[in-house]
């Protein structure tokens, strides 16, 4: 359907609503008639432009002519929030309305704790009733002080008997009317939306939380959009409406500004796109009236003291619900899902809103100065909540309501007609403003490394003079003045870190950043600020601040540093960073020093809040979830593990995370897992041996459910070939470095010797580590082995692929330490004989599979080198490798012929050996006969001796 066709649509169904009504009233009847005279003279006839321009006079009049009364406003405008004020403090009703999530109602009363700009957040990761993997949901609603529902929060929390309503849909029902979409996490509630600028770290503070605002009025029609952008001689919306909208309707009265926001309302309502989205504000605007149906009927208000606060959109809303006397049977709301959901306060900033609804860069800080200079100059006390940070001492004065009888309802008159017809009233130049503005930018530019003069500050008065009056301007806007700033100062090159566009901002009030007082705090965080309290830090403050710790002088600091750490796990890099110190198994450190940035991440100390209540809780269950979740591997329990000893100690977790780690060993059917399982049950059987008795019982199932199951496995990791060298060596590792320990638990080492005689493997590298197996099992000589490398090495047709063999070689180190010797031979052996086509292209290679790989196998290469290869130059030139060495020969061995009668015989009849000996070719040699030795020469020395023997033996 085309943008025509959709508009005639949406023209068509508000007609019918609003026939009797325009009928009925005569309030805008001239205006009426003028309109649909040009529309005339314009199309030549009536046709579907008199059908919108009349529809647009209809719904003003609809909306103007409700018995309760609507206040249309737009999000963040000071406009909005000086009409506001104003009517307040006229009518002082009973009953406020608002546009905004019913669900966080109790969060306003903490307001007053905070420094603004903050944001009412609803948070959830708990989810029943959304699709799986749509978590963790997060909604934002920021507040700001120059907004119109600040100021009738401030109104109804400050005041008496005073009743605020939130009417719109709860958190829940926001995700539940979002588009099923498969990718990617929803974004804000306006689609299709994009930025038109971001600061310095915009969007930081929100996240990817789905933003909602009271008072969202843009077109969603791109071409009006661009009509009016290219019309209006501005650069993006924001700029439109501050000098179309803003401006005009800020000294306005209240039924002027009613009218016209209610007529810029119904010009983006009529000339939308229709669609999803306006089927969804349809859906909002019943639940937002069946939501006041029934507050009305249940508390017996009266319409009269009562305010509807929404946007200028939802003002002249089309639906049937629309009114108190609509006859229409209420919208039926449906229940929300089982999902639990959690509350709290965020810190916000104007770039992080900017960034969130598509705002141009600086235009709410430009928004906030607007409404500083409106409330000064013309004699608006705006409504603040009391004790809130950052408030004036004035506003104690808007605290007590003063008791005022509603006036009885004025019937409506035309106002829009004059406003529309008479051009606005022309403001005089602010020389003295403006020229403020010119010397300080001067001032920061140089700060910021600009070469910049006076002669600068003249020529960016003038200039932005100028480009007021080339736009139309009665005076120059904080948007002339930056681009008359960017012209005149700006260079080809920043010279520092803010460009001038950047530098007006600040100037012109900056990205001002809202914090949570300590009071609105979630538990966690309070805990968290208590016990840093040694420390003598203000964690409030949004730079970073040092701490230095030294835990032997000041032993006290010990929980300050073990929390620390805790929060170094759970909480973004930059929020806490050791300078110096670590925490490994084993190691206490003596001294510590940290960078703390706590104030600039407090959005995530809130979020940690909602897991828990103390920071050991929000670890225990992150751990827990960690080795439960469904890509939960082995090696990830064993992380867990090592981290719940790391941080939280005590047996009962570790053995629970450690059991796991022996399921998910069991079920694993691949040996990806094998290097991480390795090294780190390697570290933590370390640490039990060196700090208790004996090892978990956990410990000793994970040794021997390894060592079974890597023993099956084995033969299929080295014929698969998705599985690297890499893995397959650790596998080695881990059943040659277990081997003892699993023998003495009762493992069985023909269950290992079988899986490498079942081992076939083709690759290369598979085949190296195949024999580094087979030699550590001794069925493979290491000289069988050499023989072997010397064929390859000998074989043209292999010389290509024996590089492979090397690598396979150097993972062998791994499960066998003590082939270092071998391996150092054989890189040389390579070095050595393979031409240089193979070997140069083959050296990249092998220096990134050490790099990746095997960096912790280097220094072994490396120190069997040192012990193998000459430690001087001078040395070099006559050294010959150990294995090309001579070996030398044999030693001549002699074998003493046995005594006995035998040897008796032959030695006194040798001729029979000697003829034996000649035909063999073997030299003769007799050796004495057994009786020569020394024992016989001793008996025969002392002969009394055998002679008692024998004579006992005779007898």
């Amino acid at each position: 359907m085309s943008a025509d066709t959709s508009t005639a649509v949406s023209t068509d169904t508000s007609t019918a609503v609003s026939t009797e009504v325009s009928t009925a009233r005569s309030a805008f009847t001239a205006l009426r008639e003028q309109l649909l005279g040009a529309a005339t003279a314009f199309a030549g006839g009536p046709d579907a432009l008199s059908g919108i321009l009349t529809g647009l006079v209809d719904d003003v009049d609809r909306a103007l002519g409700e018995e309760l009364e609507i206040f249309p406003v737009c999000h963040h405008s000071p406009a909005s929030a000086l009409a506001m004020t104003r009517r307040l403090r006229e009518k002082q009703p009973k009953v406020i309305y608002l546009e905004l999530c019913e669900d966080l109602r109790p969060l306003l009363e903490e307001l007053r704790n905070c420094r603004l700009p903050v944001a009412l957040q609803a948070f959830a990761t708990e989810l029943e009733g959304f699709p799986p993997g749509s978590g963790p949901l997060s909604v934002v609603a920021p507040v700001t002080e120059a907004s119109a529902e600040y100021q009738a929060i401030a109104y109804a929390l400050e005041t008496p008997d005073v009743e605020l309503v939130l009417v719109d849909r709860s958190s829940d029902h926001v995700f539940q009317w979002l588009p099923r979409e498969p990718a990617g996490p929803a974004g804000p509630v306006a689609p299709g939306r994009t930025g038109e600028g971001t600061g310095e770290g915009a969007g930081d503070l929100h996240g990817d939380a789905v933003g909602v605002e009271v008072g969202d009025l843009r077109p969603r029609f791109a071409e009006l959009e661009e009509h009016l952008l290219r019309h209006g001689k501005v650069r993006h919306w924001s700029e439109w409406w501050d000098q179309y909208v803003e401006q005009p309707l800020t000294g306005a009265d209240h039924d002027t500004y009613r009218q016209a926001m209610a007529l810029v309302g119904s010009l983006f309502r009529r000339l939308g796109p229709g669609g999803d989205r306006l089927a969804d504000d349809e859906e909002r605007e019943r639940y937002m009236w069946t939501r006041i149906h029934e507050h009305l009927a249940s508390s017996g208000a009266d319409p009269a003291h009562c305010l509807y606060v929404c946007g200028a959109f939802h003002a002249v809303s089309t639906v049937p619900e629309f009114g108190l006397a609509s006859g229409v049977q209420d919208y039926v709301v449906t229940p929300r899902t089982a999902t639990r959901w959690l509350y709290g306060l965020i810190p916000s900033s104007h770039s992080a809103i900017e960034a969130q609804f598509g705002l141009a860069q600086g235009s709410v800080s430009i928004a906030a100065a607007t409404w500083a200079k409106a409330t000064t100059r013309g004699g608006v006390t705006p409504y603040r909540l009391g004790g809130q940070q950052g408030t004036r001492s004035r506003a104690k004065t808007a605290r007590a309501a003063r008791a005022v009888e509603p006036v009885p309802p004025e019937p409506v008159t035309d106002r829009l007609s004059g406003f529309l017809a008479t051009p606005p009233a022309l403001d005089g130049l602010d020389e003295a403003e403006l020229r403020g503005w010119c010397v300080d930018i001067v001032r920061l530019a140089r700060r910021n490394g600009y070469l910049a003069s006076t002669a600068d500050a003249i020529a960016v008065f003038e200039t932005s003079i100028l480009l007021a009056g080339l736009r139309n301007r009665a005076r120059p806007t904080p948007y002339d003045f930056q681009d008359a700033a960017v012209t005149c100062i700006e260079k080809d090159v920043v010279p520092g870190r803010r460009d001038i566009r950047r530098l007006c901002e600040i100037l012109l009030g900056g990205d001002r950043i809202g914090q949570v007082g300590y009071h609105a705090l979630p538990p966690l965080a309070r805990d968290v600020y208590d016990r840093l309290e040694p420390l003598g830090l203000d964690l409030s403050r949004r730079t970073l601040q040092r701490a230095l710790l030294d835990l032997t002088v000041d032993p006290e600091l010990v929980p300050c540093s073990d929390l620390l750490w805790k929060l170094r796990y759970l909480l973004p890099e930059d929020a806490v960073r050791p300078i110096m110190g670590t925490r490994r198994l084993g190691e206490r450190p003596i001294q510590e020093s940290w960078d703390i940035a706590i104030g600039r991440h407090q959005r995530s100390i809130i979020e940690l809040g909602y897991e828990g209540v103390t920071v050991e809780q929000v670890l225990e269950q992150r751990l827990r979830r960690k080795v439960w979740e469904p890509r939960a591997t082995a090696g990830t329990a064993l992380a867990a593990v090592e981290d719940a000893i790391l941080y939280l100690g005590g047996r009962r977790l570790t053995d629970e995370l450690g059991n796991r780690a022996v399921e998910l060993l069991a079920a694993e059917r691949t040996v990806d897992d094998a290097p991480e399982v390795l090294h780190r049950i390697r570290r933590l059987l370390a640490h039990y041996r060196a700090t208790q008795p004996d090892l978990p019982a956990w410990c000793e199932a994970f040794v021997t459910a390894g060592y079974a199951h890597y023993c099956t496995l084995l033969p299929t990791a080295f014929v698969d070939e998705d599985t690297g060298v890499r893995q397959v060596g650790a596998t080695l590792g881990f059943l040659f470095g277990m081997e003892s320990l699993a023998l003495s638990l009762g493992c069985d080492r023909t269950q290992l010797e079988l899986a490498v005689r079942q081992s076939h493997p083709e690759a290369p590298a598979k085949v190296a580590l195949l024999w580094a197996a087979r030699t550590q099992l001794g069925l493979l000589s290491q000289a069988e082995l050499r023989a072997r490398c010397d064929e390859l090495l000998a074989n043209p047709l292999v010389i290509p692929s024996f590089p492979l063999y090397l690598s396979g070689f150097v993972q062998a180190l791994e499960p066998v330490p003590a082939l270092a010797p071998f391996v150092v031979e054989v890189l040389s052996k390579a070095f050595a004989r393979l031409p240089d086509p193979v070997l140069l292209p083959w050296l990249p290679t092998l220096i990134t599979t050490l790099r990746r790989h095997a960096l912790e196998l280097v220094p072994v290469l490396v120190r069997e080198a040192g012990r193998t290869f000459p430690g001087g130059l001078a040395e070099l030139d006559a050294w010959v490798p150990p294995w090309e060495r001579a070996a030398p020969a044999p030693a001549k061995t002699v074998r003493r012929a046995p005594g006995g009668p035998v040897a008796a015989l032959l030695a006194g009849h040798p001729g029979a050996c000697d003829a034996v000996a000649a035909l063999l070719g073997h030299p003769v040699e007799w050796a004495a006969p057994a009786g020569g030795t020394a024992a016989g020469e001793l008996l025969a020395r002392h002969p009394a001796t055998t002679g008692a023997v024998a004579a006992l033996l005779a007898g």
